[in-house]
C-alpha cells in the first residue's frame, strides 16, 4: 500500500523567525449558565418577564422576541408558527420553531392543558356587565346550546356576532349581560361571557345557578359546527377542569336536556352525546 509523504520541513527564512505553532485557546473554566425558560411561561406558551442572569441583570429580548411584541395581536391565541410571519428573519424563525418545540415538550412532560384561546370581554368590546350574583366553584354541571341564530367563521364576524347577542340580552331581554358564560365560535376561538364565576341567564333557574352555559353561535338543527369550533369547546373543557373551575367528574347536558327546547340543535346535540362527560 502506498504511504502518502510525510510532513512538510519547516524552510527558515534569514532574518525571520521560525512560525510558533497555534495553540487552541483553553475552554472557560467559569461558563455562564443558559438562562431556562421559567415555568409559567412553558405552561402558558406565552412569554413574560426575561428570564434573571446570574449578575442580576435583565438580558434584552431577542430580536425574535422584540418583532413579535411589536407584532401585537391577541396575548392568549396560541403562539405562531414561524411560516405566518412573512417578516421574520430565517433565524428569527428558526429560534420560534425551537422556542415552540421547548414549549411542546414542556406542556407534554407537565401535562399542562392550554387555556389560552378565549378572546376575553375587552377584546371583542362586549358592554361592561352589571351582573353581581357568583357561581360557587367547582361546578358540577355544563349545558351546551346553541344561539340559533347567523353563523361566523372569522375574528371580526364573530367578534360582531357576540356584541349582536349581548345588545339583544341587554337591550331587548333586559338582562345585566350576554347569558353565556362563554361563546363558540366558526372561527374556532372562545368568546368570554360571564366567565366561569359568574352566574348566568342560559336554562332556567333550577340550573343557571349550578352550571356553566356555553354555546355555539349558530344553528345546529340541519348542519354540524366545523371540528376547529367542536375542538375549541373541548378545550375550555379540560381548560375548566385544570383550572378548578369545574369538578373532574363534571356532567354535561344538551340545552334540551333542562328546558323545553330543540336547542342545542339536532346536529350539535348528537355530537355532543358522544363526548365522555355527557349525561342526559
Amino acid at each position: 500500500m502506498c504511504q502518502g509523504p510525510g510532513p512538510l520541513p519547516v524552510v527558515q527564512v534569514p532574518g525571520r523567525r521560525a512560525p510558533r505553532s497555534v495553540r487552541p485557546s483553553p475552554p472557560d473554566r467559569n461558563p455562564q449558565p443558559v438562562p431556562a425558560l421559567p415555568e409559567e411561561e412553558a405552561e402558558s406558551g406565552v412569554r413574560g418577564a426575561p428570564p434573571t442572569v446570574p449578575d442580576g441583570k435583565q438580558p434584552r429580548p431577542s430580536r425574535c422576541l422584540r418583532i413579535k411584541a411589536a407584532r401585537g395581536g391577541r396575548a392568549e391565541r396560541p403562539l405562531l408558527a414561524p411560516r405566518s410571519l412573512p417578516n421574520m428573519s430565517s433565524h428569527c424563525g428558526l429560534s420560534a420553531w425551537v422556542l415552540l418545540a421547548l414549549l411542546g415538550v414542556a406542556q407534554s412532560a407537565g401535562g399542562q392543558i392550554s387555556c389560552h384561546s378565549v378572546v376575553p370581554r375587552s377584546e371583542w368590546k362586549a358592554l361592561a356587565s352589571d351582573c353581581t350574583a357568583s357561581l360557587t366553584l367547582p361546578v358540577r354541571y355544563v349545558v351546551i346550546s346553541h344561539t340559533a341564530g347567523s353563523t361566523c367563521d372569522s375574528p371580526a364576524s364573530c367578534e360582531e356576532q357576540a356584541r349582536n347577542v349581548q345588545r339583544f340580552h341587554v337591550r331587548q331581554q333586559g338582562w345585566c349581560d350576554v347569558g353565556y358564560n362563554f361563546l363558540i365560535g366558526e372561527d374556532g376561538h372562545v368568546y368570554e361571557g360571564r366567565g366561569w364565576n359568574t352566574k348566568g341567564a342560559h336554562s332556567g333557574p333550577d340550573w343557571n345557578s349550578k352550571s356553566i352555559g356555553i354555546t355555539f353561535m349558530g344553528d345546529y338543527m340541519e348542519r354540524v359546527p366545523p371540528k376547529r369550533a367542536l375542538r375549541a369547546a373541548q378545550n375550555l373543557l379540560a381548560c375548566g377542569v385544570a383550572q378548578g373551575a369545574l369538578k373532574s367528574n363534571y356532567e354535561l347536558k344538551g340545552h334540551r336536556d333542562v328546558q323545553q327546547t330543540e336547542s342545542p340543535g339536532d346536529q350539535l346535540y348528537e355530537i355532543i352525546q358522544s363526548w365522555s362527560h355527557y349525561h342526559q
